[in-house]
């Protein structure tokens, strides 16, 4: 077969893993939006794709397992760059990734040719360097940022964001961006907890804080107790929200790689168990929740919208991201992804060798590619519906 790639990313967990990054927006002024939204898509669907696909490449080449072409781009094919050890390296006109395509592939049913012929261990490893290939880029990207940024650390305090009107923290001076640091003469350190326990448990009664603003610390004194504001109903507490206190502390190259590799596993465990919500919201357990899925449509749509707020940095994590939901969807048991081939793998090697009919195989590919096409159809009418109503693809 000619390994080909399938789109789609969980959303409404997609920006979970998002590091403070200042706007660069001014950089890309110059250019009409649209049209830097669609050069940036293109770029990290072909990055993306080409980085899939040569993971399945070398992988193959490695492993002895025999390789007829690699193609950049999609066909049709615009010139043979040039042939080396039997392989052609091939240009293609659609500039949006790569492929593969493995020896004695000229057969119509699927599962014939090098790859299928090859030990399950083998067809094993070459499937899954494909998606370990977008897992070690999400790594590497979040690394770089690391080392130019700075390794995101908890430092003490919280930092106050909005301070909302008519509440007791806008009665006592509280302004957004000031870092709190005592309260209740208690240390704050980094527990959020003490915020939320001290504003429940001293409802009515003085509460000294101390808070550091531009370089000089303040005193004040809020009296924590009900509020109202549009669209969050009754309160009862300060009246502000707040956040961890994060600064970047430049480190060497290794130690923004341990960071980048914890970073992509904290981000992936969200994103599981995003999907975990997902799938039982699909059963019926829990209720939906809020985003679902999005297809291309929705992705370009973010990328322009991450493009607009965040500037570079930006587009380079929402790069990582989306590369971390393919190595997680495509390990999938899903017809016609890679983890549905390895599947029929592991199954070949629990029966000791003994393939499944390549016809049935064929099959159940066929059905689950078509299956997998309509719902990307659905999801697309989705996403342009969502985008004819004005609806934002981040929920901001």
């Amino acid at each position: 077969m000619t390994h080909t790639h399938r789109w789609g990313t969980l959303h409404g967990v997609e920006t979970a893993g998002f590091l403070p990054v200042q706007s660069e927006v001014a950089v890309l002024e110059a250019i009409p939006s649209g049209l830097v939204t669609i050069i940036a898509f293109l770029v990290m669907l072909g990055l993306l794709v080409l980085v899939h696909e040569l993971g399945h490449f070398w992988t193959a080449i490695w492993l002895g397992i025999k390789v007829e072409e690699f193609g950049i781009g999609f066909p049709p094919r615009a010139a043979t760059l040039f042939e080396r050890n039997g392989v052609k390296y091939t240009l293609n006109w659609l500039p949006i990734g790569g492929f593969v395509r493995f020896g004695g592939e000229g057969e119509t049913v699927y599962g014939v040719g090098s790859l299928a012929a090859a030990a399950p261990w083998r067809k094993i490893l070459v499937l899954l360097a494909g998606p370990l290939m977008n897992l070690l880029l999400a790594i590497l990207i979040f690394a770089g940022i690391f080392l130019a940024q700075g390794v995101p650390t908890l430092s003490d305090g919280v930092r106050i964001g909005t301070i909302f009107p008519d509440t007791p923290a806008a009665a006592a001076g509280f302004q957004g961006g000031d870092l709190l640091l005592t309260l209740d003469g208690r240390m704050i350190g980094t527990d959020l907890n003490i915020v939320r326990e001290i504003a429940r448990n001293r409802i009515g009664q003085p509460v000294d804080a101390v808070v550091e603003r531009a370089g000089e610390r303040l005193n004040l004194t809020v009296v924590p107790g009900p509020w109202e504001h549009e669209g969050r109903g009754s309160q009862a507490g300060f009246g502000f929200n707040y956040s961890p206190n994060v600064t970047n502390v430049q480190n060497g190259p290794l130690a923004a790689l341990a960071a980048g590799v914890t970073h992509t596993f904290d981000v992936l465990g969200r994103f599981i168990d995003g999907l975990g919500q997902l799938l039982r919201g699909v059963l019926g357990l829990d209720p939906m929740p809020q985003g679902g899925v999005a297809g291309v449509v929705g992705i370009a749509r973010g990328t322009g919208e991450i493009i607009e707020r965040d500037g570079l940095l930006g587009f380079l994590q929402w790069t990582a991201l989306i590369s971390l939901n393919l190595f997680l969807v495509n390990l999938l048991p899903i017809p016609a992804l890679d983890g549905s081939h390895i599947m029929f793998s592991l199954i070949e090697v629990a029966r000791r060798g003994k393939k499944l009919p390549p016809e049935r195989e064929a099959m159940v590919h066929a059905v689950g590619f078509m299956m997998l096409m309509g719902l990307m159809v659905i999801i697309t009418v989705s996403d342009v519906a969502h985008w004819i109503r004005g609806g934002s693809v981040l929920g901001g």
